[in-house]
């Protein structure tokens, strides 16, 4: 009976809710980790069409480029014309900076009214992921 209870327990997914950050205007400066992110890993997020999706509005240096939307900014472009500070905001929830947006609030685990009791209390990256992908995009800047 013991061996059922924690298989049970081991099973059972806690809700991730993010940590406070300070917004300043259009950004967030500070890191949601205190550390930058690991650049390799956020390009294999970005490019991972089953679970971050960004490939569906957006276009990049990644192979395939007929998978890849064009709702949005080319990603190659995004460190140039924003700092890592304004790409943070950006990812963490959008609609902070364009109300209108259809992009995912990546960081966000509150304020929604239509969401599955699975997800509710979850963002959809965590902390180390934001900064992974900020990580990733500031390289396509600096490959200019």
């Amino acid at each position: 009976m013991k061996i059922v209870f924690i298989v049970a327990g081991l099973m059972a997914v806690p809700a991730v809710a993010s940590e406070p950050y300070t917004v300043n205007g259009d950004a967030i400066e500070r890191s949601l980790t205190g550390k930058m992110g690991d650049a390799a890993r956020g390009k294999t997020l970005i490019a991972n069409r089953q679970r971050v999706l960004c490939l569906l509005c957006h276009t990049g240096p990644f192979p395939e480029p007929h998978m890849q939307g064009n709702l949005a900014p080319n990603l190659r472009d995004a460190a140039g014309s924003l700092s890592p500070a304004q790409l943070r905001l950006r990812l963490v929830d959008m609609r902070r900076v364009n109300p209108g947006s259809v992009m995912p609030a990546f960081y966000r685990a509150d304020g929604f009214t239509r969401i599955g009791q699975t997800w509710r209390g979850q963002t959809i990256l965590s902390a180390e992921q934001i900064e992974d992908v900020i990580a990733y995009l500031v390289t396509l800047q600096e490959k200019r």
